[in-house]
């Protein structure tokens, strides 16, 4: 391949992956053609996608980005899987996806641009990004919803002071109760 095709080539992958902080790797090597044809079809449903590579132009590309720590993984086939919802999404259903391939090799995978990879089952154990959210989002109405509890509780507080005002102008006597 002529130097000005692998340029071309560095350039796609590089504006391809450039952006993207968050990237699983992946070895398809022992599919079958139809079978990876059948993965891609299944990943793309998830809106996920799935790239073979060449782990010299990877490697070359990624230096100086947040993918870079991925590099020292790439041996032999490879292929970056990118997309989905989230990365942790991204994991699980690769795990899914592993019990229906069995030749399918899940190696390694870079979440939000830290600065360590984590192996796949790994990061399918963590919490996706709508599950931390939908904690925050809890963890902020909680003073709300007792706020509110205790709002509804005061129309009772109120009540019985009502009732001890009605009382007292009746002239009657109040007595504690225990």
């Amino acid at each position: 391949m002529s130097r000005a095709i692998k340029e071309l080539v560095e350039s796609q992958i590089k504006t391809r992956y450039e952006k993207l902080d968050s990237v699983m790797v992946v070895n398809v090597h022992g599919l079958t053609g139809v079978e990876a044809n059948v993965l891609r079809g299944k990943l793309r449903k998830q809106k996920i996608e799935m790239h073979v590579v060449k782990n010299r132009a990877a490697r070359r590309i990624l230096t100086g980005t947040v993918l870079e720590p991925v590099g020292k993984f790439l041996t032999g086939p490879c292929a970056f899987v990118t997309g989905g919802a989230s990365p942790v999404e991204t994991a699980k259903e690769l795990l899914k996806l592993k019990e229906e391939f069995p030749k399918l090799e899940l190696r390694t995978g870079l979440v939000d641009g830290e600065t360590s990879t984590a192996t796949i089952e790994e990061i399918s154990k963590r919490r996706s990004k709508a599950e931390i959210i939908g904690e925050v989002i809890m963890l902020a109405n909680s003073p709300g919803r007792r706020i509110a509890g205790s709002l509804n509780t005061g129309g009772k507080v109120a009540g019985c002071i009502k009732a001890i005002i009605d009382k007292l102008e009746k002239g009657e006597a109040i007595t504690k109760v225990a």
